[in-house]
């Protein structure tokens, strides 16, 4: 019984193809995924839930998912960073200070937009984003790296902290120990909130998985029907005489019409091509037509499935048929306030709890430039109005809601 599942196993993975040293994918698809395919051969089948699947069916394999990831990204990485420090009078902003030059170019082969961009990504596909600092013990960072979610693990330790995380590239094993009194490391782990597990975030991809399966295959059928000459298909039936003889073909005439049809009549280069049908046989269409199945709708609703998990207005997408300027405004000003800046402000304050108390007895606390949004202006533009309006306000009153610095002469109405 075990030799008989073990070739079951074999047959699955020769299905599936070999890694180039020989060894089977077992890394990818587990004994019991297969057990459960193929015991369940009748229902559908989604795409299974690992990062490897995650970035090959939902990023780089579906378009809505892709252009929802890059918007969000590109819109965090896109705002300006500013670091103040703590003194007698307040907060003052540093304008030249080794964390700023560290956040601007993290290591020789990153910006400081693609470091940005790497760490929403990562989150966006895998729900973890890990970064990890160089530097000597007690020194300031050198250097900081994003590194690939899937090679880092996390070594549970007591208490609901780490011990340890553990990064593996296949040629080398590095520990990144975790203080156990402080929970301080050299490794940051940023996350989203994962209802079924203590360590590990969980991704946007998983919610929208079943519609990204669902948009992906709608474009394979429609590349299928492309292919076939965008002709439905059907079957080519053999008649029954009146007597009751005939219906059925031998092997030698079958395999010739079969090698016909596949060579004469399939693909685009013989669409249109008409058929030639010997005595005894007729055409049968079976298919239902792109209409029937309410193809262009199925497909559009699993988009705005896919956009919503992500928190992206289908305006922005070219989804929805409502895409008036005033609406683009509004579906703008949605993904900053609900989409983006609530990612920015997380990734800041993990910044501020890890990076920044590293650089000891400074007080430094990173910030972004909110007057550096563009789809914000009109939003600022009303409560500048407001505020220039408010006749029980002192002109130094007025000018710190704004953020800006008293004048002499201004604390009278």
């Amino acid at each position: 019984m075990k030799k008989k599942k073990q070739n079951i196993f074999e047959a699955a993975m020769s299905v599936f193809g070999k890694k180039s040293n020989g060894d089977w994918y077992q890394d990818n698809f587990s004994d019991a995924y297969f057990k459960t395919y193929f015991q369940n051969t009748d229902k559908a089948v989604w795409t299974p839930r690992n990062y490897e699947k995650f970035a090959e069916e939902g990023y780089a394999k579906n378009v809505v998912a892709y252009r929802s990831i890059n918007l969000i990204a590109q819109a965090v990485s896109s705002v300006g960073l500013k670091v103040f420090k703590e003194d007698k009078n307040g907060q003052i902003e540093v304008l030249n200070h080794d964390i700023l030059k560290l956040l601007k170019r993290p290591n020789p082969c990153c910006s400081g937009k693609e470091f940005l961009e790497s760490i929403i990504i990562y989150r966006m596909i895998n729900g973890n984003s890990f970064v990890m600092a160089v530097a000597p013990d007690n020194v300031t960072p050198r250097e900081l790296h994003v590194l690939r979610p899937d090679r880092v693990s996390i070594i549970a330790g007591k208490g609901g902290l780490p011990s340890a995380y553990q990064y593996n590239t296949g040629e080398r094993v590095q520990n990144v120990p975790v203080d156990r009194i402080s929970g301080r490391s050299k490794m940051l782990h940023i996350k989203n909130f994962n209802p079924s597990n203590d360590w590990y975030g969980m991704s946007p991809i998983e919610a929208a998985a079943y519609s990204i399966d669902q948009h992906n295959q709608a474009g394979v059928w429609n590349q299928a029907l492309l292919q076939n000459g965008a002709k439905p298909s059907g079957a080519l039936v053999v008649k029954v005489n009146g007597d009751g003889s005939g219906g059925t073909l031998s092997e030698e005439q079958f395999s010739r019409i079969k090698n016909q049809v596949d060579e004469q009549y399939s693909g685009a280069a013989n669409a249109g091509r008409p058929i030639l049908l010997e005595g005894g046989l007729d055409w049968k269409e079976m298919s239902l037509s792109p209409k029937d199945m309410d193809f262009i709708e199925s497909k559009n609703s699993s988009a705005r499935d896919i956009a919503l998990a992500f928190g992206v207005p289908p305006q922005l997408l070219g989804i929805s048929g409502d895409n008036s300027y005033s609406n683009l405004i509004e579906a703008r000003v949605a993904l900053w306030e609900q989409t983006v800046l609530p990612l920015l402000d997380n990734v800041i304050n993990s910044l501020n709890n890890w990076l920044a108390p590293m650089y000891k007895g400074e007080g430094l606390t990173i910030a972004y430039d909110t007057d550096s949004i563009s789809a914000l202006s009109h939003r600022r533009e009303k409560v500048w109005k407001r505020i220039q309006e408010a006749e029980f306000m002192t002109v130094n009153e007025k000018r710190a809601a704004v953020g800006l610095s008293s004048v002499e002469g201004g604390d009278g109405i």
